[in-house]
């Protein structure tokens, strides 16, 4: 079975490289594709955050693991592919919540979108609390630890 996906937007922001941390100060800059048009943008403005489902272009097939430490750190078990948040993954693909900064014609100014310049994003959707968790959110300590430099 294949899936064909077109994107509909593109990154553009000042982050080139694919380091893991430090994110909080990158505002970026989400153009959509000229085969979508800037009406698909009505009413964004309306909520104050946005899930962005994009696709990490960049990623090697060759490093696409299964398993394995998170950031290659020993002093963190070794966990499968879907208990950790890493680019190398089996579809390539990634997704965050968004903070909405502005909408402007074809383009979503957003805030906290770890995703690097020319990234290519395949959906929006809008944040709606009844879709956020219904119970307390748990999660083990090294992910905590691994995460405390993302934001800054």
């Amino acid at each position: 079975m294949s899936i064909l996906i077109e994107p509909i937007g593109i990154v553009k922001n000042t982050r080139k490289d694919l380091s893991d941390d430090y994110w909080g100060a990158i505002i970026s800059e989400i153009e959509l594709l000229p085969h979508v048009p800037a009406e698909a943008f009505d009413g964004i403005e309306t909520f104050s955050h946005a899930e962005i489902i994009f696709q990490f272009n960049q990623v090697d097939k060759n490093k696409i693991v299964f398993a394995g430490h998170p950031r290659g750190n020993k002093d963190w078990p070794s966990v499968g592919i879907f208990s950790q948040r890493k680019k190398d993954r089996p579809n390539a693909l990634g997704l965050t919540i968004v903070e909405i900064v502005k909408q402007e014609g074809n383009k979503l100014f957003v805030k906290y979108l770890d995703a690097i310049d020319d990234t290519p994003i395949i959906d929006i959707k809008p944040v709606m609390k009844e879709f956020l968790p219904n119970s307390p959110i748990k999660q083990p300590e090294w992910s905590s630890e691994l995460m405390k430099e993302y934001w800054k």
